[in-house]
């Protein structure tokens, strides 16, 4: 194999994840791109056998890129490196190190880290290592290096450079190196160095902009750094590449997408215009901001070509007020109405259990009120207690308590105990499972669908499902679809009180929808023996997730029982 000088690497959570970062770090190194590699890893893959992929590269430099989904096996790799080749330079980056780096076990085993934003800093500090000749070959290091207390003290550590200070070209650089802004008209854009089978194959990774320009506490973004937009025209140029080799999946990793309404429109309308089957388009949008402008060029859109993320997270006043969120909850309800009266946008909207002051009554309430405006999924996700983030100044007050090990959840706060919370986590993965997935659209409604209920909650009902199916299963994970849907069935019949050839017709229903020609036995013993139609196939754009949420027949019991989807209007 090749050996290069600077060996790019990543432990991706999954296959289909690229990794976006590093194909900055290598679409940068200018001069030095001749001599660099990139190599990618699943979390899943054995420590050993990616050292012995990245040793074979016999490589000078390796950076590997540190996230909170992979920094404990990126831990294990860093040591694994030192020991059986300590004189290989290893270099850090990536948020999970560039903030509160003291006391970590995988800072403490790396020769360098930079924190910040690499694209630029990463060639420059190379640069530097590889400067001195051509047969270059770095001192050996020590396999089991001092402390970081021992370090900060003046054996290896120092004080670090200063963002925007120059790197000294005589002296040693010193272990903790921070990247400047770049200015992002200098930073070159990664899109060629995707490859035809991750166009083909894998989730497609871009952005018009950097920074988020709101103070939300739990989240890394809101740290002071300044919104910056990528040049449109040469973005849009990059995009058109993009689409000329076959791309088809865009997932638009900016905080903040329609902050900037300009720019926000001239993508749309680039995409718009550029409408193909299969074409998919994937934003992260400020919820309350939707002017007239870009509602225009959204409607446009075919039914399943676009997707929103909208960032929720709690409509709790005071709860917002405690996290320093600014949000206007009436303008988010009503955009939220008009993308689903008026567009076929696929709407992903996140709440957060767990943050500071919203109890489960309150959090119930805000679930509640989203379940009504009808998105086709709603991510609950569980606080985390991400480095760098103020979010810990509520610790005490709230008696937040997090878990010390990756990703950092939430365990338990003043108003939920570590029971509760319990319940709360199953009752996230279970309405991933049944509501989100898009397998149960027209049977989970009636969970929390009764004639007799004046308004019945969502939460609360569907919190008694998640407890009933743990009582059942005893697991939240490796369920098959068919006992998932069987379970479903037993609660509505024996739970709900739903009749069972309802129950049954809304779940044949869905398995017909989604292209599943089995019928269990629970559905052949309570469905009329006529043998119904499949539905012609639905054609859209959509990932196959996405696309399972298309309007489901209505199944009702009584005339006044409510449809089981909000239908477009």
């Amino acid at each position: 194999m090749q050996p290069v000088d600077i060996l790019l690497a990543t432990l991706n959570a999954k296959f289909i994840h690229c990794a976006f970062g590093l194909r900055y770090l290598h679409a940068n190194l200018g001069a030095l791109q001749p001599r660099a590699a990139l190599l990618e890893f699943e979390i899943q893959q054995r420590p050993l056998d990616i050292v012995e992929k990245l040793l074979a590269r016999r490589p000078r430099i390796v950076g590997l890129g540190v996230y909170i989904w992979n920094v404990r096996e990126t831990t294990e790799v860093v040591s694994l490196l030192k020991r059986l080749a300590p004189e290989v330079i290893v270099i850090l980056g990536g948020p999970e190190v560039s903030y509160e780096w003291e006391e970590q076990e995988i800072v403490r085993l790396a020769d360098h880290v930079i924190t910040g934003e690499a694209d630029v800093k990463f060639a420059e500090v190379c640069g530097h290592l590889l400067a001195a000749s051509a047969d270059f070959a770095p001192p050996a290091r020590n396999p089991n290096p001092a402390p970081l207390a021992a370090a900060k003290s003046g054996a290896g550590l120092g004080s670090g450079l200063r963002a925007g200070e120059n790197l000294p070209v005589a002296q040693p650089l010193p272990k903790i190196i921070p990247a400047e802004l770049p200015k992002l008209e200098d930073v070159a854009l990664p899109y060629d160095l995707y490859t035809p089978h991750d166009l083909a194959h894998r989730v497609v990774y871009v952005e018009a902009s950097r920074g988020c320009p709101f103070t939300c506490e739990f989240c890394l973004s809101s740290l002071d750094i300044p919104v910056r937009q990528f040049p449109l025209e040469k973005f849009l140029t990059a995009m058109e590449g993009l689409l000329t080799r076959g791309a088809t999946q865009f997932k638009f990793v900016d905080r903040t997408f329609n902050l900037n309404l300009m720019v926000s429109r001239a993508i749309l309308q680039f995409f718009l215009a550029r409408m193909r089957p299969g074409l998919f388009v994937h934003f992260e949008m400020v919820p309350d901001r939707l002017p007239e402008a870009l509602r225009a060029v959204i409607a446009q859109f075919p039914a399943g070509s676009l997707q929103f993320e909208v960032g929720v997270q709690t409509f709790d006043e005071q709860t917002s007020r405690n996290i320093s969120r600014r949000q206007d909850h009436a303008k988010l309800a009503e955009n939220l109405t008009w993308l689903r009266s008026h567009t076929g946008v696929h709407v992903h909207a996140d709440l957060i259990v767990g943050l500071p002051g919203e109890d489960m009554p309150s959090f119930a309430r805000g679930f509640d009120r989203l379940v009504a405006l009808g998105p086709q999924e709603i991510q609950v996700g569980i606080l985390k207690r991400l480095r760098g983030t103020p979010i810990v100044r509520h610790d005490s007050e709230f008696a937040l308590r997090y878990s010390a090990h990756p990703p950092y959840e939430l365990l338990c706060n003043r108003d939920l105990d570590f029971a509760t919370m319990q319940r709360l986590r199953r009752f996230a993965r279970y309405w991933d499972l049944v509501a989100n997935s898009g397998n149960f659209s027209a049977s989970a409604p009636l969970i929390w669908a009764k004639p007799e209920a004046a308004s019945p909650s969502p939460f609360w009902t569907f919190l008694a499902f998640s407890d009933w199916l743990f009582a059942r299963l005893g697991q939240r994970h490796g369920i098959a679809l068919v006992s998932l849907a069987e379970a479903l069935f037993d609660y509505l019949v024996t739970a709900r009180g739903v009749e069972p050839t309802t129950a049954s017709a809304a779940l044949l229903a869905d398995f017909e929808r989604t292209g599943r020609r089995e019928r269990p036995a629970f559905m052949q013993v309570h469905t009329a023996p006529a043998v119904r139609p499949t539905p012609t196939p639905r054609h859209s754009a959509a990932p196959k997730r996405q696309s399972r949420h298309t309007p489901p027949p209505i199944i009702s019991e009584t005339a006044s029982q409510p449809e089981v989807a909000p239908r477009r209007t």
